[in-house]
């Protein structure tokens, strides 16, 4: 038997998994994909040089603890001091600076407006404190939804409060997920992570806990479930006894929303000498079809990546790969020119919303439930506890609030299994 198993290899479990593995106990991590990480992401593959399908940014890095390992490992970052894009281009020419201007300030009052509400106690939907007469609605939609990945009907004010940030938010060179990795081989290089074996019943009735797997029981006195909630919320894992009620309703108030990316590699740079650069789109002549952001230039890689989020998101993930490249490619030759077709030399596209091991980008609450994240914290009987971003009351949706989680259920756990003999 296993003093700890832990569910889940993404950063929360990897977290946990080496904490757990350092205090001296015997613990198997158990991962239902054939990778770690879950949404820490870094693909090498699609093109040669790193770039994440999943969370990319050191968010509010002066108080992120993946910032300073980051450091100790050499992972190199950039530092910006704001997100704003570089341009924003209308569909057939480039804003002017007043029309920029008008655009960002636009951006930051929908953001001032939702979390003003959630700071005065208002758990209402997003969507009912924006300014919709704005000319630039769809835009900022769309940044709301990228930060939240949820459209504003279903993002609670309360809980978009509750996050902090710091504003610091910073790109890896060579990937948020292969720091995340980085990290866990680090902290505990001899841990050993059970891929491809998916957790199918947590039985948590006895003295301690046994987790099925297709292949076997593996029992331990505890378990930590790192696993993003739509897992739960969607019955990919059954419990015995099942979950009591005010958690299986936490896990449902928490849905991940969609956030999705559309990744172009060219044989040349088609943007200019400009490293890392950020460009907004919003085309005025169709008032209908949906903005798009793009990174260009990451690193100085002929790249450009797209982020889809909301609604849009799911949708053209639903279409397939060729519609949301066919979307992308459309904003950048009206930004860009026909000319840089010829120059592609790839493509990518993520669809996190239709992994059945993830279903999502990331954690928000519904209208009317934030304080259901709270739940979370709780355990079942002391014998099972939870770790991952939607755990989080105030860094959820991010990396390093995973992180923190996970450690936090170690400690958690090491207490209920005492001190090692």
């Amino acid at each position: 038997m296993f003093d700890a198993v832990v569910i889940g290899a993404g950063a929360a479990g990897l977290a946990a998994g080496a904490r757990l593995y350092r205090a001296g106990r015997k613990v198997a991590v158990l991962e239902a994909a054939g990778r770690i990480g879950g949404r820490a992401f870094t693909d090498t593959a699609a093109f040669g040089v790193a770039w994440d399908r999943g969370c990319h940014w050191l968010h509010s890095a002066s108080v992120n603890p993946l910032r300073k390992l980051a450091d100790e490992l050499g992972f190199i970052y950039l530092q910006r001091g704001s997100r704003q894009a570089r341009d924003t281009h209308l569909g057939d020419r480039w804003a002017t600076v007043d029309e920029r201007n008008a655009v960002w300030a636009a951006i930051g009052g929908v953001f001032e407006a939702v979390k003003r509400a959630g700071d005065e106690g208002r758990d209402v939907a997003a969507s009912e404190v924006m300014d919709r007469s704005t000319p630039w609605l769809r835009l900022t939609r769309h940044w709301l939804s990228l930060m939240s990945a949820a459209d504003a009907e279903r993002l609670s004010t309360l809980d978009f409060a509750a996050y902090t940030d710091t504003g610091e938010n910073y790109p890896v060179e060579k990937g948020y997920g292969a720091l995340v990795a980085a990290v866990a081989n680090a902290a505990a290089p001899d841990l050993a992570v059970t891929l491809d074996c998916p957790v199918t019943r947590l039985d948590w009735s006895g003295a301690g806990i046994a987790a099925d797997t297709p292949h076997g029981t593996v029992r331990a006195r505890v378990a930590i479930l790192a696993v993003p909630t739509s897992v739960v919320a969607n019955g990919h894992i059954d419990f015995a006894p099942a979950l009591p009620v005010d958690l299986a309703e936490a896990f449902a108030a928490l849905p991940l929303g969609a956030a999705e990316k559309v990744a172009f590699h060219f044989d040349r740079d088609v943007f200019g000498p400009a490293s890392t650069d950020y460009c907004d789109t919003i085309d005025l002549r169709h008032p209908t079809r949906a903005p798009i952001n793009f990174t260009l230039h990451p690193f100085g890689h002929p790249m450009a990546i797209g982020q889809l989020a909301g609604e849009n998101a799911a949708e053209l993930v639903a279409a397939g790969p060729a519609a949301m490249v066919d979307f992308g490619l459309s904003a950048l030759v009206d930004a860009f020119g026909s000319d840089l077709r010829a120059h592609i030399a790839g493509t990518a596209t993520t669809a996190w919303v239709t992994d059945p091991l993830i279903g999502g980008a990331y954690s928000c609450a519904l209208p009317g439930l934030a304080h259901m994240r709270a739940r979370l914290s709780q355990s079942l009987d002391d014998k099972v506890l939870f770790a991952g971003e939607a755990v989080s009351t105030h860094a959820y949706s991010t990396a390093h609030g995973a992180h923190l989680s996970g450690l936090a259920a170690a400690d958690t756990a090491l207490a209920l299994l005492g001190r090692p003999a």
